[in-house]
């Protein structure tokens, strides 16, 4: 099965002082892809520079020329399914086709309430999220559309010329309940996780992988009940937040285990951090790079 080796660089730098540089090095350094967090702000970087994620894939599309480009994921806590669909419209054609959408329910962090709303719970966020995929699919595929939504509505909303990638550009959609595999099932072309949450303080590599295994199980009987093969689908997954941690980037060798563990599994995709000094993402710079260049060799 072909791996492909992808990394997601957080929107920290400004872009005339290192972040143009780092978009550009990714495309020479032979990434598949490079995507951004799309957050208002995160976690332990809430009190420094932050920048938006639509805008500095703009400048990336304009700075390289064949890498992929995307979020990893937007979410429904601060965003509209009509003002976001013009905005995907025009970010694919300023990058010619090359972006892809990762997208997810959101959670209960810094943007769940950045606009004054309260926290949702669990619940609400899956039924606005079915929603918002669903009307965003409609939006990205016909140049007029009318819904009213229980929470989001669209009155006459055109989308003309839409994607340069046809029919939409794709959705990677980021799920490990029921609702959100079933979405992935129907509306994505690649599957997104970052393993389970459950075993990141105290659990093992191993249970991980046991996790990870009944997700795509799951993902697989969805897309089953969907008639699709889970073949179809893309599956990615974004390092940093399994028991391993940050150790897949301490060798090349260390990756090369990790990414055929996980290989496995039938994941096609996997991402690893930009190193960003003194944070959760700490690396090496010069591993980084060699792992970015040799490891998919190493696999064969």
């Amino acid at each position: 099965m072909t791996l492909r080796l992808s990394t997601v660089i957080l929107p920290v730098d400004r872009w005339h002082e290192g972040g143009r540089r780092k978009w550009r090095r990714a495309e020479e350094l032979g990434f598949h892809a490079a995507y951004t967090y799309d957050h208002l702000s995160w976690r332990s970087f809430r009190d420094g520079p932050w920048f938006g994620a639509l805008p500095t894939l703009t400048a990336a599309a304009t700075a390289t020329e064949r890498l992929r480009l995307g979020t990893l994921v937007t979410s429904p806590n601060f965003r509209h399914p009509v003002t976001l669909a013009k905005e995907l419209i025009t970010l694919d054609d300023v990058s010619g086709g090359r972006i892809t959408l990762g997208i997810g329910a959101g959670g209960n962090g810094f943007d769940a309430t950045a606009l004054g709303q309260e926290a949702w719970t669990p619940k609400e966020r899956a039924d606005r999220f079915g929603e918002f995929v669903a009307l965003l699919d409609r939006l990205l595929t016909e140049d007029a559309v009318t819904d009213r939504g229980t929470f989001y509505s669209a009155d006459e909303a055109r989308n003309i010329p839409g994607c340069v990638q046809s029919p939409r550009l794709p959705f990677a959609v980021a799920a490990t309940g029921p609702r959100g595999l079933r979405l992935a099932a129907r509306y994505g072309q690649a599957w997104v996780t970052t393993g389970d949450p459950k075993l990141y303080e105290e659990g093992t590599p191993e249970q991980s992988v046991a996790a990870l295994r009944g997700q795509v199980e799951k993902l697989a009987k969805a897309c089953a009940e969907s008639g699709r093969d889970i073949a179809e689908l893309d599956k990615i997954l974004l390092t940093g937040f399994t028991p391993d941690r940050g150790r897949p980037l301490e060798s090349v060798d260390a990756f090369v285990d990790f990414a055929g563990r996980h290989r496995e599994l039938g994941f096609t995709e996997i991402v690893i951090h930009w190193p960003i000094a003194d944070s959760d993402f700490a690396a090496d710079q010069t591993v980084f790079e060699n792992i970015a260049t040799e490891a998919l060799a190493q696999l064969g």
